[in-house]
């Protein structure tokens, strides 16, 4: 197979990371472009640092590449119902020009959406990718927009850019206090000793899928050319809060649980169907229990908490 020239954008960011790491392990020739250099940088990629919003410094970047990674997003599901408007300017803006080049230059794009926020409430789980799509936070929303303007480039020009609608990912490189992660913020804080706040009464239910899964099914999308444009990337498996409170528990740890009043944001459940995406995808996948073991082990091996 020919070596493709991958364009990761926002490369530096946990999912960017991962996704970099296993792109070099396959022998892909990958570029990071994200503002600031990564704090981990993958051995054997290429990291520019650069403005995804500065139009020069998107096209340079662009400049002799086979495949977009869109991994950028600069506001996320906690703080996108107060900077809205930067999604929608910046964010949905600048993504409508980067596809825009991409199909005048002939590359690839795979856009990294929101499956967690982009559905809603829904009352059939698991959520199939033609349900409708409801989101009651900015975040979603913008991405909603984004995809929207994706489709039409695909049915006015017959590109075939993809969709990728990530569930709950968790694992290596994650860190809760950019405003998403559970299951790193119960992990992390199960092993510093400090409380873990769940909002409600822990009976909200979400898709969680180790990040090893999600860039093996990001992967698999690279050389994927079928008719489909939208994959729910997902473990099929719904897991309640108290659900990953009695997992930390099963191995053997002590977590302190804090119980607070529910918010409007959360929706009540939300399973995505990943069986479009294990036809394309059709190795294993990390069960819920053997990935909180496996992160809980690496964070413990690399010295967490930094005492």
């Amino acid at each position: 197979m020919m070596t493709k020239k991958v364009l990761v954008i926002g490369g530096s960011g946990f999912i960017g990371t991962n996704l970099i790491k296993k792109l070099v392990k396959e022998g892909e020739a990958v570029t990071s472009f994200d503002l600031h250099h990564s704090e981990y940088p993958v051995e054997g990629a290429t990291y520019i640092s650069g403005d995804f919003f500065d139009d020069e410094n998107l096209e340079r970047a662009l400049e002799g590449m086979d495949a977009v990674y869109h991994c950028l997003s600069t506001v996320n599901p906690g703080n996108s119902n107060k900077r809205f408007m930067q999604g929608y300017s910046r964010d949905f803006v600048q993504s409508v020009h980067l596809f825009d080049l991409c199909i005048q230059k002939g590359i690839k794009v795979i856009f990294l959406s929101s499956g967690g926020t982009i559905y809603g409430v829904q009352k059939n789980q698991p959520i199939r990718e033609d349900a409708e799509c409801k989101p009651i936070n900015h975040y979603g929303s913008v991405k909603l927009c984004i995809e929207s303007v994706m489709r039409t480039f695909n049915t006015q020009t017959h590109s075939n850019m993809l969709i990728a609608r990530i569930s709950n990912p968790y694992g290596p490189g994650q860190d809760f206090h950019k405003g998403v992660g559970f299951v790193d913020a119960a992990v992390k804080k199960t092993l510093s000793h400090e409380p873990i706040e769940i909002w409600g009464d822990g009976t909200v239910v979400r898709d969680y899928i180790y990040i090893d899964d999600v860039v093996e099914m990001l992967y698999a999308l690279l050389d994927y050319d079928g008719d489909q444009e939208v994959f729910n990337l997902s473990s099929n498996e719904g897991v309640s809060l108290n659900q990953v409170i009695n997992s930390l528990k099963a191995l053997g740890y002590t977590p302190q649980v804090t119980y607070k009043e529910s918010r409007s944001v959360d929706v009540p459940a939300v399973v995505l169907d990943n069986e479009k995406i294990r036809t394309v995808y059709t190795g294993p996948l990390t069960s819920f229990d053997d990935g909180l073991e496996k992160y809980t082990n690496y964070l413990r091996i690399n010295g967490w908490p930094n005492d």
